[in-house]
């Protein structure tokens, strides 16, 4: 291992963290706002407590979150299809502001990623696929949930 590594790797983490908070406040939406919807578009619609749970956030913080982003026309309150008396939280279409705010950082990682054979792009997916996993479980060992991914 190179001995750079965790302070590499720790810049790594920082600039797409950095990167995140600055798309999210160019499209008027707080860090927090933008990995909700993010975690919305990738597992669909859930609950406004299973969201609450995912992003770490207690009721009232996270009622507020699906009120500003329902506001800004990224999500919707429905009807629970097994329960009409509850509700969901689910996305609305393609947030195209938010497509075009973050393309360019997705052409530019892009860019780097045509530079690599198809071998290393399994390995760096693999990765990718992995260290995610790794911290969902680590978050929820910090917040005594235990892994239920």
């Amino acid at each position: 291992m190179r001995a750079d590594a965790n302070e590499i790797y720790r810049r790594y983490l920082s600039a797409v963290m950095l990167h995140g908070h600055a798309g999210a406040r160019a499209c008027a939406l707080g860090a927090t706002d933008l990995y909700a919807l993010n975690i919305l578009q990738l597992s669909g619609a859930m609950s406004p407590g299973e969201l609450a749970e995912r992003t770490g956030l207690t009721t009232g913080p996270t009622t507020r979150l699906i009120d500003r982003l329902e506001q800004a026309g990224y999500v919707r309150r429905a009807p629970d299809p097994g329960d009409r008396r509850k509700v969901v939280v689910e996305p609305v279409g393609e947030p195209a502001e938010l497509d075009r705010v973050l393309a360019p950082a997705r052409q530019r990682v892009g860019e780097i990623l045509a530079g690599y054979t198809p071998e290393q792009l399994d390995v760096l997916f693999d990765y990718f696929t992995r260290a995610a996993l790794a911290y969902h479980e680590a978050a929820d060992d910090l917040r005594g949930t235990g892994s239920e991914r």
